[in-house]
């Protein structure tokens, strides 16, 4: 095995397991029952010290080996749940991730600092471990066998065999016994030392042991599979109810390593055979076949033994199981670079088809059109599932604020609680990635600025909890992502004094409301009364409109003044390939996001004005002719390609249509960037480059021509 490729497997899945461990601390202290979010905390825990462990990382051993015995004693009902011990696991959480990265980063020893701030998690976690309980009775030793309490067949008998490898694999066999006591009584206990090999073999870190338990308690059989969860692939584990039938036993003794006779006494001493039912059951067993046509839950329901909901949710606890491992079987992980490279040639794919559909256009050939129009096809399915491969639910990015917001209303004395909808909603990856910094900006904003105080809010006759939304939807080929707030609102008339103090604007200019907010995006300008460690200094949210704009997105502002505000942000799906259309004016080409076009229309409309009647409402529209300064006389006739976005609806006036086309989506240079109302250019079969318009750039400057009543223009 390559133990670079190993070890980059690990950091990957401990980023994994870490936003899993994370995401369970957050939501555990709201749930009723939190036995699932506290074995997933402390699946995580074992997973991430066992695979550490196999490279060698003492460090962070040692570290998880700590926050892991304190979960144990919590899912032993030892230690309850509060906001102080999630705090302390979420700074053990960070500690870990950090210890992780240092390994990744190629640091020897962690940092004087991380070391520090080690010391302090282990201190304030060993004060769960300070009190350790009174050993169960039940407790036993590889050497030793305890006997409690005289035993009769009402019990649960569970068989338990461990794999070689469970030590090595971080467990202790006696945690499992010990968790088992608190679900109920341990009435007997036979430990098994069969396949113990002699001293000069032993292996002392493989472990031979096997146990037979007599087991009282009020549980269900999906209780009992719960708690050997962790070493299930490891070992052979059978539960048999109370009051089993003697087929069941037959089976049992069937399938365990030991000699029959051998296992029926060890049964036989657990009380949960006598010896008459033993023999009767070897008898049966040594004169009838195995009968496999009756499954386990069958003869259980059938027998009057086991109550049907018994069987029905161990049955189903073991399909979860199962769907589980194909899931993440089916599940395999690509280096982010190789998908990029295999993206752009999916794009080179794109323009090559296109031009040999052009070629056969051109030759006339039947059978040449018809291949080509099939290989047309095959290279749309093949751009579909490629970009497939890109998109992500943006609920990962939505989840990290969960802490987020946690640490910050702290941190600020606030009450606030995080609303997430719209968490399926999917896009690019890459889009992913580079929205998640302006979003923190936005939500770190709403939470200083935004939100009251408690008292406050209390005093507005609002709630004393503060709620901050994330939403997040697919509208006209883009999608939208709204961070709204039910605090204080923008102040309009202190950010119109702000901005006039500046010189951003002169005191006779009338905005609309859309464009005061806007200016909170200005470079340096804050209405903040005092500076805080989150926000007031003017930073921040020109930083989340320049990323926001390099996306291909925009951003607006809506608020009401003591009622809250949000932030819709839009973005395109994919920033690699679209489905464009195709029009002409004089001798150049455009391209138009096929998502935002709603129908094209002829033009007709009488000189000088700039709105037409679209079935009887009005239409603004812009002539392309004019904003791009195209010389020459207009053709006699043109059409109206009917655009949408953010719900405003804008007609841009063109040569010609051309029809439909792939698009894939090269950026423009450096030397172009200033240009308005581009966002990037493509190639067509012929090879000639023709600009994709950005659409959102020239509704908005309609929308600010019409406003100003001046004509539209193109900067250059």
């Amino acid at each position: 095995m390559n133990m670079d490729d190993a070890l980059q497997t690990f950091f990957a899945e401990c980023r994994d397991l870490l936003q899993d461990m994370e995401a369970a601390l957050l939501r555990v202290e709201q749930e009723s029952d939190q036995s699932d979010s506290v074995n997933a905390i402390f699946r995580a825990a074992h997973t991430i010290k066992g695979s550490a462990g196999l490279f060698g990382l003492d460090g962070i051993v040692a570290f998880t080996h700590v926050a892991e015995s304190v979960l144990d004693r919590v899912r032993q009902g030892e230690v309850g749940i509060d906001g102080d011990l999630v705090a302390a696991f979420l700074g053990a959480c960070d500690h870990i991730g950090t210890l992780v990265e240092g390994v990744a980063a190629g640091k020897a020893e962690p940092s004087a600092d991380t070391r520090a701030a080690g010391e302090a998690l282990l201190e304030r976690l060993s004060r769960y471990l300070a009190a350790a309980p009174k050993a169960a009775e039940a407790q036993t030793t590889a050497g030793e066998r305890v006997v409690t309490l005289p035993v009769g067949r009402n019990h649960w008998h569970i068989s338990l065999r461990f794999g070689r490898d469970v030590l090595r694999n971080g467990m202790d066999p006696l945690s499992f016994l010990r968790y088992l006591a608190t679900l109920g009584r341990i009435v007997r206990v036979e430990t098994l030392t069969d396949a113990l090999p002699a001293a000069a073999v032993m292996d002392p870190e493989s472990c031979y042991l096997g146990f037979e338990i007599g087991f009282a308690g009020q549980v269900e059989k999906q209780q009992l599979e719960a708690v050997f969860e962790f070493v299930r692939d490891d070992c052979a584990i059978h539960i048999l109810p109370p009051d089993s039938l003697i087929s069941d036993y037959q089976r049992l003794i069937r399938e365990l390593p030991e000699d029959d006779a051998r296992l029926g006494e060890i049964l036989v001493a657990c009380g949960t055979l006598t010896r008459l039912e033993l023999g009767e059951a070897l008898h049966i067993q040594a004169a009838e076949p195995e009968q496999s046509a009756r499954s386990l839950g069958k003869i259980l329901v059938e027998g009057g033994n086991v109550q049907p909901a018994v069987v029905e949710a161990a049955v189903e606890k073991q399909e979860q199981i199962k769907e589980r491992r194909s899931q993440e079987t089916a599940l395999i992980r690509v280096d982010a670079e190789k998908l990029d490279t295999f993206i752009n040639l999916v794009g080179e794919l794109v323009i090559a088809g296109a031009s040999t559909g052009l070629l056969a256009q051109r030759a006339g050939l039947a059978d040449l059109i018809e291949s080509s129009s099939t290989l047309s096809r095959l290279v749309n399915e093949v751009r579909d599932a490629a970009l497939q491969l890109r998109m992500v639910q943006i609920g990962g990015t939505f989840n990290r604020f969960q802490r987020v917001v946690r640490d910050v209303s702290k941190e600020l004395g606030k009450d606030i609680a995080l609303v997430i909808q719209g968490a399926e909603t999917e896009l690019d990856k890459t889009v992913v990635e580079k929205i998640a910094d302006p979003l923190m900006h936005l939500v770190r904003n709403a939470m200083d600025h935004g939100i009251e105080p408690a008292e406050v809010r209390v005093a507005r006759g609002k709630p004393a909890r503060g709620t901050l939304k994330l939403n997040a939807y697919h509208d006209s080929g883009s999608i939208v992502i709204e961070v709204g707030d039910d605090g204080g609102g923008l102040k309009r008339e202190r950010i119109l004094a702000k901005a006039l103090e500046r010189g951003l604007i002169t005191a006779e200019q009338v905005l609309p409301d859309s464009e005061v907010f806007g200016l909170i995006f200005e470079p340096g300008f804050s209405t903040a009364e005092t500076i805080t460690n989150l926000s007031g200094r003017g930073v921040g949210m020109d930083v989340v409109k320049r990323n926001i704009t390099a996306l291909r997105g925009t951003v607006d502002i809506a608020s009401a003044e003591g009622a809250g505000t949000t932030v819709t942000v839009r973005l395109p799906l994919t920033l690699a390939i679209i489905d464009g259309f195709l029009v002409g004016l004089d001798q150049s080409t455009f391209v138009i996001p096929l998502d935002m076009i709603e129908e094209c229309v002829e033009f007709s409309c009488e000189p000088g004005r700039d709105y037409t009647s679209l079935r009887g409402q009005v239409l603004p529209f812009v002539r392309m002719r004019d904003m791009f300064e195209v010389e020459g006389e207009a053709p006699r006739r043109q059409s109206i390609v009917v655009v949408r976005h953010a719900g405003k609806r804008t007609g841009l006036v063109v040569d010609t249509l051309l029809g439909e086309f792939q698009t894939v989506i090269k950026p423009l240079g450096q030397l172009f960037s200033h240009i308005r109302c581009i966002s990037g250019s493509t190639i067509l079969g012929t090879g000639e480059v023709a600009l994709i318009l950005d659409i959102p750039a020239l509704v908005r400057h309609v929308e600010k021509a019409e406003n100003a009543s001046q004509p539209v223009t193109a900067a250059h």
